[in-house]
């Protein structure tokens, strides 16, 4: 099996849309729904753990590589509660030794002024020491702790830390490939980053079966999927980039089921992205991921370091900014928007207790049985029957 093997078929149900030119139809979670089981499971009975190489994970969450999200206290709080969140090493986290001035200064600038202020604040350089010390704040609480770095700095990096000096290494970017052509600098070797850090290694972005395919074939013990659906990314408006992340998350998945019979190791997909419902988590799943990458829902909990704001790490480019400030509110606790009690109807906290009621309703006992879950295109599914609530919302102005 080749990464070019998974090409077959992929252009036996395209459609034209123009002379000599053909696209395939994708699919986003607003167009799908998963088909309730036959047999059905005890919410309380269903596994929700998850493989990154060597790692048990309890929960199938992993927070974004966001300022505005991940600072050491909240890699704490997420890893007490069998979770795991990504901390930006080119962040402020590591460029100021009080991130938190900085992150002020962002959520207080005026609309107008956001982009120039982000692109100001992450001007200054990255400090070592300042790396190995948000490191050691994390590690000393007991608690997990997973890096992102972009694929420039990867190896400098791995080098400064050596190995098992972290418990996950991820080399992250809009779109990350095994084959990379450049000339202002060498494109990262993933296999030697990887064994420096002596640790699980997650590569991404990407949103085709090929590129997930060259990155598993290249040591990926995890692959995030998902290029610009984010709440905070605006790379789909500024680049046209971009899969919808039900046929993206398929796509990755069945790259991950062909590597595991030729190679015999299972690489995990990450879903990352474009989820707003614990309904979207759910069909991320039902889909092929095997966890997913929540931001800005996160960014909402009162353990974030930005007070209800998020903003997109690429926002910050000095040159093409692709992302924006939003304001998401406080919704909750970490603990509440993860595991409840929900205090609101939304979808929008206690998501691990809607993940387990759809794995029971649909017969799965685990997310690899989920992974095997009826999905049917529904693209009403969302507003079917809800005309009252409809009206409703749009007379309290939501």
């Amino acid at each position: 099996m080749t990464a070019a093997s998974g090409l077959k078929g992929k252009y036996n149900m395209a459609i034209e849309i123009g002379r000599n030119r053909m696209a395939r139809q994708t699919y986003g979670f607003d167009e799908v729904a998963l088909v309730p089981g036959a047999l059905t499971i005890d919410p309380d009975l269903v596994d929700v753990s998850w493989q990154l190489g060597n790692l048990t994970l309890p929960l199938p969450i992993v927070g974004a590589s966001l300022d505005a999200l991940v600072d050491p206290h909240f890699a704490i709080a997420i890893g007490k509660l069998g979770g795991m969140a990504m901390m930006n090493l080119e962040g402020v986290q590591t460029k100021y030794a009080h991130p938190n001035e900085a992150i002020e200064r962002i959520i207080h600038a005026e609309a107008n002024e956001v982009i120039t202020t982000l692109q100001q604040v992450y001007q200054a350089p990255i400090q070592d020491e300042l790396i190995l010390q948000r490191i050691a704040e994390v590690k000393s609480a007991g608690a997990p702790c997973m890096v992102a770095i972009s694929p420039i700095n990867a190896a400098r990096v791995a080098k400064l830390l050596g190995p098992h000096a972290v418990d996950v290494f991820a080399v992250i970017s809009t779109v990350t490939t095994v084959r990379h052509i450049a000339e202002r600098y060498i494109a990262p070797d993933f296999r030697a980053i990887k064994e420096i850090v002596q640790c699980p290694l997650i590569l991404g972005n990407c949103g085709s079966y090929e590129g997930a395919y060259e990155l598993m074939e290249a040591g990926a013990d995890g692959v995030l999927v998902g290029i610009g659906p984010g709440a905070i990314c605006t790379t789909r408006r500024v680049c046209g980039l971009g899969v919808p992340q039900v046929t993206a998350t398929a796509d990755c998945a069945a790259a991950r089921d062909d590597y595991a019979r030729v190679s015999g190791r299972r690489v995990a997909v990450i879903t990352d992205g474009g989820m707003r419902s614990g309904g979207d988590i759910c069909k991320a799943i039902a889909a092929g991921a095997d966890a997913v990458m929540l931001g800005s829902q996160l960014a909402a909990s009162e353990e974030a370091p930005a007070h209800g704001y998020s903003w997109g790490m690429a926002s910050s480019s000095t040159t093409l900014p692709r992302g924006t400030r939003i304001q998401v509110g406080t919704r909750g606790t970490l603990k509440e928007i993860l595991l409840g009690p929900a205090k609101r109807d939304d979808g929008l906290m206690n998501y691990i207790g809607a993940l387990k009621l759809s794995m029971g309703s649909v017969g799965a006992r685990n997310l690899r049985e989920m992974q095997q879950a009826e999905l049917i295109i529904a693209p009403s599914l969302p507003t079917e029957g809800k005309t009252e609530q409809r009206a409703q919302h749009v007379g309290m102005g939501r």
